[in-house]
């Protein structure tokens, strides 16, 4: 039987070509004004997911 990908995990992660998983950071949503801004620059670069979590992800997306 096929296996179905976790709408939840698709609408959070990317997989680019080479096999990376990219995320968005946390403490990026609300709240912003108790945070510096260096802070919230931060929080506005893309991160990779470690290679731990990877085959995680990667079981919750097979065809992605």
């Amino acid at each position: 039987m096929k296996q179905k990908t976790k709408k939840a995990a698709a609408k959070r992660f990317k997989i680019t070509k080479s096999g990376k998983i990219l995320r968005r950071r946390q403490m990026a949503g609300h709240l912003k004004a108790a945070k510096t801004k260096s802070a919230k620059v931060r929080y506005k670069r893309i991160a990779y997911i470690s290679k731990p979590e990877k085959k995680r992800i990667e079981r919750l997306m097979p065809y992605d």
